[in-house]
């Protein structure tokens, strides 16, 4: 029987020994720096709008009434349909007031025969008051008749003009052009006895008006910081009013046609702290109706050097806003910003960050404040908002104004 040498198994202890050696400093080795997506921050030039809500109005209303009384013989129109100024609504009874015409025309005639005589008298006595064939009372007396044939030509014709308009209160029309509702009154009532009777509503729907209210401290942190030169307008006359403005519908598509601020109120509602403003919207197909509530968009101002980062890469917690930045060594520090304004997919950032800067966008579970981390650009969707426009939060229904882009400043 063989022997094995003892130095055999000494040797496979030596190695197993040296190989356990070898996995533990591999163990021990520090993982490498965990990978972040990093936006480098960029001034350029934003356009700071507000997104408010509104209410769509028509741009003008008028109650078709009845002027006149009688009874509705007919309703001409098709309810919901575009009139003109002067188309023909309703049809009350004639009867009545066509007899009175023809009465007043026929007093017309009269005064006009009376006056006639009266003149050929005078003419007739004048040669003979210079022959002294008749007396100067008797002339005088036909100088005065001559003018009461006039007053009473001029009373005849007026009482004729007025008979007139009774005779054409009884063809309801539009008063202006627009869209009719439905009729207020049918065939067969009994209208304007004591009162100016409603019978439709007449709206013009092109262009539309929408009502839109803001908060007064935003519009006064604006004004502010046009006046300091933070900002300049988007008007380019250095107004605080809004140069271009959009809409969303209620099912949240937005309206191809652009709008223009009329004006902006002159007093603060005392309730809601609120600016009322008013603008108007091309319609020509009619698809904004009056009573509508819509999110309106105001570009009000321009910030010539504006930062905006992606939304995610700020973290709000007790303390404010914070976002984390890479520094040049791959540390990562907690920086505060004032990050008061949205746009779609971004916040802007009014102090705190600066360009060239680092901030993290994804990533955050794998680091801390004083950890090293591996940065990589962030390829991110793009904004849903045009470039460089930047607006407030939407509000979820019309009411006190919200915070604008304009707090920013």
């Amino acid at each position: 029987m063989r022997s094995v040498p003892r130095c055999i198994p000494v040797a496979v202890l030596s190695l197993l020994a040296a190989c356990g050696h070898k996995d533990d400093k591999a163990a021990a080795a520090p993982p490498p720096p965990p990978k972040v997506a990093v936006y480098t921050v960029a001034p350029a030039e934003l356009t700071l709008s507000a997104e408010l809500p509104g209410r769509l109005e028509a741009s003008r209303i008028a109650q078709v009434r009845a002027r006149t009384p009688g009874i509705v013989l007919a309703r001409v129109y098709k309810e919901g349909s575009d009139v003109k100024a002067g188309d023909l609504l309703f049809r009350i009874d004639p009867a009545q007031f066509q007899a009175s015409y023809d009465s007043a025309q026929a007093a017309v005639a009269k005064a006009e025969a009376n006056l006639a005589q009266a003149e050929l008298k005078v003419k007739r006595y004048k040669p003979l008051l210079a022959a002294q064939a008749v007396s100067n009372q008797e002339y005088d007396d036909a100088v005065t008749a001559q003018k009461q044939a006039t007053a009473d030509l001029a009373t005849a014709r007026a009482a004729r003009q007025t008979a007139g308009l009774t005779l054409g209160y009884a063809t309801v029309t539009a008063p202006i052009s627009g869209r009719v509702g439905r009729a207020l009154v049918t065939e067969g009532a009994l209208v304007g006895q004591g009162e100016a009777t409603p019978m439709a509503v007449v709206q013009t729907l092109d262009p539309i008006y929408v009502t839109i209210t803001q908060s007064s401290a935003d519009v006064l942190r604006l004004r502010k910081a046009l006046a300091d030169g933070k900002l300049k307008s988007a008007d380019g006359k250095g107004n605080a009013g809004a140069a271009k403005v959009t809409l969303v519908t209620e099912d949240g598509q937005p309206y191809p046609k652009a709008g223009k601020l009329l004006f902006s109120d002159v007093t603060v509602d005392e309730t809601t702290g609120a600016i009322t403003m008013r603008a108007e919207f091309p319609n020509p197909d009619r698809a904004l109706l009056p009573g509508m509530y819509v999110r309106t968009r105001l570009e009000q101002a321009v910030n010539e050097s504006g930062i905006a980062v992606p939304q995610q890469a700020v973290v709000r917690g007790p303390e404010g806003a914070t976002v984390l930045v890479v520094g040049a060594d791959n540390k990562v520090t907690s920086q505060p910003v004032k990050a008061d304004a949205a746009q779609d997919g971004r916040w802007i950032i009014s102090s705190g960050l600066k360009g060239g800067e680092k901030v993290i966008v994804e990533g955050f579970q794998k680091t801390k404040p004083g950890g090293t981390v591996t940065p990589t650009p962030w390829q991110g969707p793009p904004a849903g908002n045009a470039p460089g426009q930047v607006s407030a939060p939407t509000p979820p229904a019309p009411g006190p104004a919200p915070a604008t882009a304009a707090a920013a400043k």
